[in-house]
């Protein structure tokens, strides 16, 4: 295994595989030195291989996945790489890099960060009119507050425009003890992992949450995230850029949903 590839995907310690994917737009990209990629059953779960040599991670432990599943997502992605290895298009290995290294080591921090959201989140800041972006936002999030006050006892409070409104201190804690859950879960890095990048680009722990329980699908959580968003490009349109910038950020919403359904596989 090459020593430059360690480097390639997240820093040692790294908790934030957005920022490490900000950083793999502006490093020089190696060429492809192997040809088959592998999976194999190891302690604690399944490897990788190139060219039958186990992938380590950035800080050098086993890259291994809990799941044969993932493992395979894993391999999907060291397969479909070119002439040079692009870790913009691998982003759940990314991901797990971070998990291993990072998160594995921060876990407490990395959940305040994911429960934090809690406090002001996306879905309990609304518009005053129109009324087509009034009845959206309703129709959006409506069911993942109603959610969780039914199955968690936990009210969050909405507020028009975007004056800050305190969450009961109930509420906040309920969903920290989510996070917390699935936090101490055996495979609690990669899940939070996962977790984290989901909040971050919906801006929405309720979303993220109510996504991974199973309350709303992917379409519906992505859709829910970009309800103003998207009432702004029908008024306005939407420049090319923008809808490049969105498109990546789906392409990381949709690996991080794929790595915590692969937990479960």
């Amino acid at each position: 295994m090459r020593d430059d590839l360690t480097a390639l995907f997240v820093e040692a310690g790294e908790r934030d595989p957005l920022k490490a994917a900000q950083r793999d737009m502006k490093r020089a990209l190696p060429k492809k030195f192997y040809t088959a990629v592998g999976v194999e059953p190891v302690d604690g779960g399944f490897g990788l291989t190139l060219d039958g040599k186990p992938v380590r991670t950035p800080a050098r432990a086993p890259l291994v996945a809990p799941t044969r599943a993932l493992a395979e997502a894993l391999a999907e992605e060291w397969r479909r790489q070119g002439e040079q290895i692009d870790p913009a298009d691998m982003p759940i290995t990314r991901m797990v890099n971070t998990a291993l290294d990072g998160v594995a080591r921060e876990m407490a921090a990395t959940a305040a960060d994911i429960g934090k959201f809690a406090g002001s989140d996306l879905v309990c800041y609304r518009a005053g009119d129109p009324e087509g972006l009034v009845a959206a936002q309703q129709a959006a999030w409506g069911p993942v507050l109603d959610h969780f006050r039914d199955a968690h006892a936990a009210r969050f409070i909405c507020s028009e425009g975007v004056i800050f409104v305190e969450q009961p201190q109930d509420s906040r804690a309920a969903v920290e003890r989510l996070v917390a859950r699935e936090a101490g879960k055996p495979d609690g890095a990669l899940r939070l992992a996962a977790l984290h990048v989901m909040t971050t680009l919906t801006g929405s722990v309720l979303i993220a949450l109510a996504l991974i329980e199973g309350v709303i699908g992917f379409d519906a959580a992505w859709a829910a995230a970009h309800v103003d968003e998207d009432h702004e490009m029908r008024l306005w349109g939407a420049d090319e850029e923008a809808v490049a910038r969105r498109a990546a950020r789906l392409a990381e919403m949709r690996a991080a949903y794929e790595l915590y359904a692969a937990l479960a596989a």
